[in-house]
């Protein structure tokens, strides 16, 4: 069985950011550290920084007092940001800086006179972050049919941006509809795009062109590992998302040539070599890695944090 491995896939360099400020928090303010939300879709992650003393809360009335907090690398609103500053937790910002060139491009239309369309999917937590970071009304939209039940003026100054983990390939449909409906429309560049999640699903798109099957590592609640998976799967190559090599079917890959592995952008290497190691025992295996983008990003941590 051929194994070849996307490039790139995992990590990315805003969930190296996240990861690092809670370890570091820890080295330097000691155990526990608390943070809002999960620090990034990944339960391996999660459990892993939970053993070094994190502890993970949905809201900040979890949080004791004076207790080092940690947003995640999601985004948080307004409100979240105020109730810390309320309260004198000494807060650490995790969200991606990508994230927050969002918030501040939405910030930036809104005070340009213009209405705000966010296109995004309902319920993930950089969409209720960036809708509640902007100040003022967000229209959410998910696709094409949402755009036509908008109740904007055709004519008034709208601006859209997007959620982060969507690419291109996937905002350009709901993104066409939005020129056609409003006469007086702005938006970012495709450069603002983020580059990681752009760069995933073009390997995967690679990928399908010489894989039997695909496997994406990665959580059931992450956004763009779901993308992921559901990209092969339009690419006509049978396609599933799994955490780690516990959740292999040997039936799927069983007589395969080629299997294609790839993972979301906040699951692990370790978790790929878990796989392969899964993989190797219904077949002998021959791991490559296919040519692709090198990515050589990084994001500086907090202040607090650098020294």
């Amino acid at each position: 069985m051929r194994v070849i491995l996307a490039q790139p896939r995992g990590f990315c360099a805003g969930v190296v950011r996240a990861i690092d400020i809670v370890e570091k928090a820890l080295d330097k303010f000691g155990e526990p550290v608390y943070v809002r939300h999960e620090i990034v879709h990944n339960r391996h992650v999660v459990d892993a920084l939970k053993s070094k003393g994190a502890r993970f809360v949905e809201e900040l009335d979890e949080v004791p007092e004076g207790a080092v907090t940690v947003f995640s690398a999601h985004g948080v609103p307004q409100s979240v940001v105020q109730t810390a500053a309320s309260r004198g937790l000494p807060v650490l910002d995790a969200t991606c800086p990508l994230v927050s060139k969002v918030h501040n491009q939405g910030k930036r239309y809104v005070a340009h006179g213009r209405t705000l369309i966010l296109i995004g999917h309902a319920g993930h937590p950089e969409v209720e972050g960036t809708m509640g970071q902007v100040g003022a009304p967000v229209h959410l939209v998910q696709s094409e049919a949402d755009v036509e039940k908008l109740p904007i003026p055709t004519d008034h100054p709208v601006a859209y941006i997007t959620q982060t983990t969507l690419s291109i390939d996937d905002t350009k449909g709901v993104i066409v509809a939005l020129k056609k409906r409003f006469s007086d429309i702005v938006g970012p560049e495709t450069s603002d795009i983020c580059y990681a999640t752009q760069n995933r699903q073009t390997s995967v798109r690679e990928l399908a062109k010489v894989a039997d099957v695909i496997l994406v590592v990665g959580a059931q609640n992450s956004s763009n590992s779901n993308r992921l998976r559901e990209i092969g799967i339009e690419e006509g190559i049978p396609s599933y998302l799994i955490a780690d090599g516990s959740e292999l079917k040997p039936e799927w890959v069983r007589g395969k040539g080629v299997v294609g592995l790839t993972a979301g952008a906040s699951a692990p290497e370790e978790l790929v070599r878990h796989v392969i190691d899964a993989l190797s025992k219904i077949e002998t295996v021959e791991v490559e890695q296919m040519d692709g983008k090198k990515e050589h990003i990084e994001f500086r941590l907090p202040a607090e944090l650098r020294a």
